[in-house]
């Protein structure tokens, strides 16, 4: 086991952005994200376990629900493995953090304030490969550029980033690179020079959890192990299935061109009686 928690359990991503202590860390990361384009000052961690509202209501249950000093909400989320429909996901949950601003009666007048999630991927969508940062919005389709500030969906695809840390160049990189590495770090970089990256070093630490910390956090450790398992034990079939698609369609072609069953089990790897079948 390493030396720092793993923020991709949920224990970690919670002692590390989600919790009271750890507002000046989450605070810091965000700005570091927007890098200047806006600045938050403050913010406040909001119940995750909102009013249903209507029966039956699937509401979601996010890791980070959370509120600046202007009335935006954030909603920071961490995820090991891509499920379907993953992006309307996300759509999902950003809309109910909308609908839920509404008031009753003729006072209200629709004033909406924005809402940004943003997603810790450990995994690349589908199409988007190469990219750490996916940043989408509501923009005019016509003419180009933005339509509506109310609603962003920023997507951190941690497996694209694979700087070191002498080519890190900015605060939001080294907050990247450690939060891609930290498990296996034996020591926090840059702690020396900032005191948000001390204070992190001295609060992920494993040995420094209590012992129902820790308990909880083996248990979730477990837990992202199996997901991880579950993921390559499924690329693997996933792998397979399509070297047999490619093989059956060789062994196709081969057999359209009158060679023998024997030779293209040579060449293929099936079995006569497979190719026999086609």
């Amino acid at each position: 086991m390493g030396k720092f928690i793993n923020p991709f359990t949920d224990v970690g991503f919670k002692i590390i952005f989600g919790q009271e202590f750890s507002k000046p860390r989450l605070l810091d990361f965000l700005n570091a994200l927007f890098d200047g384009e806006r600045v938050i000052n403050n913010l406040s961690f909001l119940d995750k376990e909102q009013k249903a509202m209507f029966d039956g209501d699937r509401s979601p249950i996010y890791d980070i629900l959370c509120e600046t000093d202007s009335g935006e909400k954030i909603i920071v989320e961490m995820q090991n493995r891509e499920h379907p429909n993953f992006k309307e996901r996300m759509l999902y949950y950003a809309s109910e953090a909308i609908v839920r601003q509404g008031e009753k009666g003729t006072a209200w007048n629709y004033d909406i304030k924005a809402v940004y999630v943003i997603a810790f991927t450990n995994f690349v969508m589908t199409g988007y490969g190469g990219r750490l940062r996916i940043d989408a919005g509501l923009t005019d389709l016509q003419q180009g550029g933005l339509f509506c500030d109310k609603l962003r969906l920023i997507y951190l695809q941690m497996p694209c980033f694979t700087k070191e840390t002498e080519e890190c160049e900015s605060h939001f990189e080294r907050w990247i690179y450690i939060l891609k590495n930290m498990d296996i770090l034996e020591r926090m970089p840059w702690a020396a020079q900032n005191a948000v990256f001390q204070r992190l070093a001295e609060v992920a630490e494993v040995s420094k959890l209590s012992k129902e910390e820790r308990i909880e956090y083996d248990h979730a450790l477990k837990r992202y192990r199996d997901t991880l398992n579950a993921m390559t034990g499924a690329e693997m079939k996933g792998r397979a299935e399509g070297e047999h698609r490619k093989a059956l369609e060789s062994a196709r072609s081969m057999k359209a061109d009158n060679m023998p069953a024997e030779l293209i089990a040579k060449y293929t790897g099936l079995t006569v009686e497979t190719i026999n079948s086609l």
